[in-house]
């Protein structure tokens, strides 16, 4: 293995048998002819990777895709069906949320058995003992026993004892998710520390904005299958069009990406003007975002929403828009009445439900005179992502005025989220695309 080479992963295929019974698992052991009472399922094909030492390498994709799993072969928790992994230095993870922990044992005693796990002598443990308490800084719960832990305190502890091991190569696996934003953000300035040190980081989130900010290049995988390999931006474009559903369009394509990432750096990609939808008529927009199964909707439907959706600038109906992008809230309706001068209107909120930005067709002065009845269409609303990274909920509205009343025909309440994505995370919800400069800088006498 090159000297450069920290984790070198070829050819990992992961095979799990499933039973349609317990009892067949019994019948197949003791079967005097080998009869299989099994299926196979395969939660890893071909995965290959390389990470240099000094590199913070980011591995996506959605929810069973084998992420997880990989990292358990990495760590050697799991065992390969076949390939094999080659490790250069010290490891320490952080998989599972209390894995290697004693409940019953104080946060000290889980230190001392964690570092005589990793092989360190109890004088070595104490020495880092001061240095892992300040980083976790839980006070004095790090002398109680971790089941009184929450989750968070949980996050903290284990992290701290993760990096103080003096590990060559960290594999984290999700564990930041639970510590509150403080935490994260002092956890991710280690990250910093450890590339300058020439250490490696092997890094699962969902939060790919985190990915996109602090990795040199990322793996995706999609139902156990390597479909790209690369710098994040490209990788991540990749699994925006799996969200969509988009990659499943053609198994060539599929066959395509798995091979690396298509688009080179510094290669621009083609706009769509929102007016040429390209998307199957069949489909609905809705059914490729993220829709809110507790979404407020109310009116007297004289007037309604049929479908929504979001456009990214290439045409496709995603929840994920690159912050700087430029992109469509679609709205398709129809009248079940003659209405005059109806309204139709989007909102952005955050989570705790404070309204962000929004607009409608009477502020943009691009409203429809008369609708008569039967009259259907599509309302596009387009502009440009200037928000914060983060997840937003996204409101539509059908109104107009009756007799001097705002009247609802149909409004649909925090109907989907709108993930924005951002490699540059600055203050507040928008970003004010500062530039910033010096003048005239010089000592004086």
């Amino acid at each position: 293995m090159d000297k450069n080479v920290a984790i070198e992963i070829s050819h990992i295929r992961k095979v799990y048998p499933t039973y349609n019974r317990e009892f067949d698992r019994f019948r197949e052991a003791l079967s005097p002819l080998r009869k299989s009472y099994h299926e196979d399922f395969t939660a890893l094909q071909d995965v290959n990777l390389t990470v240099y030492k000094g590199e913070c390498v980011g591995v996506i994709g959605m929810n069973g895709s084998g992420k997880s799993t990989l990292l358990k072969i990495v760590t050697g928790v799991l065992h390969p069906t076949g390939g094999e992994v080659k490790l250069e230095g010290r490891v320490s993870s952080l998989l599972e949320l209390g894995a290697g922990f004693n409940p019953n044992y104080t946060g000290i005693e889980n230190i001392y058995l964690n570092g005589r796990i990793m092989g360190f002598t109890d004088e070595e443990i104490r020495k880092r003992l001061p240095d892992i308490e300040k980083f976790a800084a839980i006070g004095d719960f790090i002398r109680q026993p971790v089941r009184k832990y929450s989750s968070g305190m949980f996050a903290r502890l284990a992290f701290s004892v993760a990096i103080h091991v003096d590990p060559d190569i960290l594999i984290v696996d999700e564990a930041l998710s639970v510590g509150d934003v403080f935490f994260q953000n002092k956890c991710y300035h280690k990250f910093d520390e450890f590339r300058r040190a020439g250490k490696t980081i092997l890094f699962v989130s969902h939060d790919l904005g985190s990915v996109l900010k602090y990795c040199d290049r990322c793996l995706l995988l999609n139902r156990g299958e390597q479909v790209a390999a690369g710098p994040c931006k490209e990788v991540v474009d990749t699994y925006r069009r799996i969200m969509v559903e988009h990659y499943q369009q053609s198994r060539q394509l599929a066959g395509q990406a798995a091979a690396a990432p298509r688009v080179s750096a510094g290669e621009k990609k083609e706009k769509q003007d929102p007016k040429d939808l390209t998307w199957p008529a069949e489909t609905a927009w809705k059914d490729s975002v993220v829709r809110n199964p507790e979404a407020q909707e109310y009116g007297d439907m004289l007037a309604e929403i049929i479908d929504y959706g979001v456009m990214n600038e290439r045409g496709e109906i995603t929840g994920m828009i690159m912050k700087g992008e430029t992109y469509t809230v679609l709205i398709r309706f129809r009248f079940n009445a003659e209405i005059d001068h109806p309204i139709f209107a989007v909102t952005l909120r955050d989570r705790k439900g404070t309204e962000i930005c929004g607009t409608n067709t009477l502020y943009e002065d691009a409203g429809i005179e008369t609708a008569e009845k039967g009259l259907t269409g599509v309302v596009r609303f387009t502009q440009r992502m200037t928000l914060q990274g983060g997840e937003y909920l996204l409101s539509l509205g059908l109104t107009g005025y009756l007799d001097g009343e705002l009247h609802a025909y149909h409004r649909l309440y925090d109907v989907c989220t709108l993930q924005v994505l951002a490699d540059v995370v600055k203050v507040g919800y928008f970003d004010m695309e500062s530039k910033v400069a010096y003048d005239d800088v010089r000592v004086e006498d």
